[in-house]
């Protein structure tokens, strides 16, 4: 059985384009989408997804926040956050929310490495 994927990014076209990355590998499914943090949590409430993952800077509620709150609710759940920037200070308040991963939006190979690691997906 696939592994489900949330994506969250407030820009259509990055969320587009992961959903793209995610469907062409092999026990990756994407099982939503959201616009911004709020809208992540109601649909990790939802979806129950296996992995999300969190742009930081997003309308109404950012990807830190929101974080914060969906490992309230799912705990075992790995959250990574993909952000343009990706600093040791970022990465710190990140960690500090329980994020599982920083990494940065244009490192797409890692993305991928690091979401078959925290899933067990070979």
């Amino acid at each position: 059985m696939n592994k489900r994927i949330l994506v969250a990014d407030d820009s259509a076209e990055a969320r587009q384009a992961l959903c793209r990355l995610f469907a062409s590998e092999k026990g990756l499914d994407v099982c939503a989408q959201a616009e911004n943090g709020q809208a992540a949590i109601d649909q990790a409430r939802q979806h129950r997804p296996d992995l999300i993952i969190l742009d930081l800077a997003m309308p109404v509620m950012n990807g830190i926040d929101a974080a914060r709150i969906i490992k309230q609710m799912m705990p075992g759940t790995p959250i990574i956050l993909a952000t343009l920037h990706a600093e040791t200070a970022l990465e710190q308040l990140a960690f500090g929310a329980h994020v599982d991963k920083v990494i940065s939006k244009g490192d797409v190979r890692r993305l991928i490495e690091q979401t078959r690691t925290l899933l067990n997906v070979a």
